[in-house]
């Protein structure tokens, strides 16, 4: 298998530059199957989704998008995809960042009550507590 940086999917996704876009489709045509996916871990779909919306401007249905379509992508492996998803669906219904979301999923998983945190979005959801 083959890890993908963030680079790579962003440029696959916004197909905006087209000597790197070429090389990146080609790749992702000819290489990646069912059978031979491409590894995509929790670093990297934190920053896609940060990319999308800081430099690209995504909504955040449009990062939810294009998040849900890695997530169901059979040529991707995807580090704890079941955690992923969860983290998707807290973003689709929360206020926080993905990487909150997944962050707070991951501490749960290793036996996290809850996340402590500043962040006030975040804190919206029962995933976290503020601290005051």
């Amino acid at each position: 298998m083959i890890g993908l940086d963030t680079n790579i999917l962003v440029r696959y996704i916004t197909q905006d530059e087209p000597a790197q876009t070429e090389l990146v489709n080609r790749f992702m045509e000819e290489q990646l199957t069912e059978q031979e996916p491409a590894v995509i871990s929790h670093i990297v779909l934190c920053e896609v989704a940060w990319v999308l919306s800081r430099a690209y401007h995504y909504s955040r249905q449009q990062v939810g998008e294009v998040i849900h379509s890695i997530l169901t992508c059979r040529e991707f492996s995807v580090e704890s995809a079941d955690l992923a998803i969860l983290a998707w669906q807290d973003y689709l219904q929360g206020h926080a960042d993905f990487s909150d979301y997944l962050l707070s999923r991951v501490h749960q998983c290793l036996g996290a009550s809850y996340t402590l945190t500043f962040d006030r979005k975040a804190a919206h959801s029962g995933l976290f507590q503020l601290l005051q």
